[in-house]
């Protein structure tokens, strides 16, 4: 009859790191697929209504108080654009460290504009997902709102750009 030796504490624990290693390869990419493809839906919609509405949105940005005049129109039809792009980039993966700094930054902006409004004492509707006409909208609703989507901008940018060129990721 021969015995086994018995196995050590070492062993196990290795056993353990390992196998928390590959969930861990699986679950971060799932991750950072999962946030992109949310950042995705959420620039695709909030492209919509403003795309159909230039007009409406322009009276909104306006209203935020933050761009010259000049450029209100411009900004109008240029950024609902620039969502729908980034919406499709962040789909299909393409550009993805391009596309992912952008899309933080542009939340950072929304979420600052917020602030700033706010900070001032103005009560605007946001725009960020329709163009209907309001008498204002609950600051602090759309100030914990975005608060979150810029969480959830970082942690994709963090999964998706800056782990990946870390010597460990």
């Amino acid at each position: 009859m021969t015995t086994r030796p018995a196995p050590s504490l070492q062993g196990a624990a290795s056993s353990r790191t390992a196998r928390a290693g590959r969930a861990g390869r699986l679950v971060v990419p799932a991750l950072e697929t999962a946030l992109r493809l949310f950042l995705a839906g959420l620039f695709a919609y909030a492209s919509l209504d403003k795309i159909a509405h230039p007009d409406q949105f322009a009276a909104i940005i306006r209203d935020y108080r933050l761009l010259p005049q000049a450029a209100v129109p411009f900004t109008a039809v240029v950024l609902p654009w620039l969502e729908a792009v980034l919406a499709l980039a962040l789909v299909l993966g393409k550009w993805r460290e391009g596309a992912l700094f952008l899309s933080v930054a542009l939340l950072v902006a929304f979420f600052a504009s917020l602030v700033a409004n706010m900070a001032r004492g103005l009560d605007v509707s946001c725009g960020c997902f329709s163009t209907a006409t309001g008498s204002g909208g609950n600051m602090a609703w759309y100030l914990v709102r975005d608060g979150f989507f810029v969480l959830a901008g970082l942690g994709a940018w963090y999964l998706g750009v800056w782990r990946r060129r870390s010597p460990d990721g």
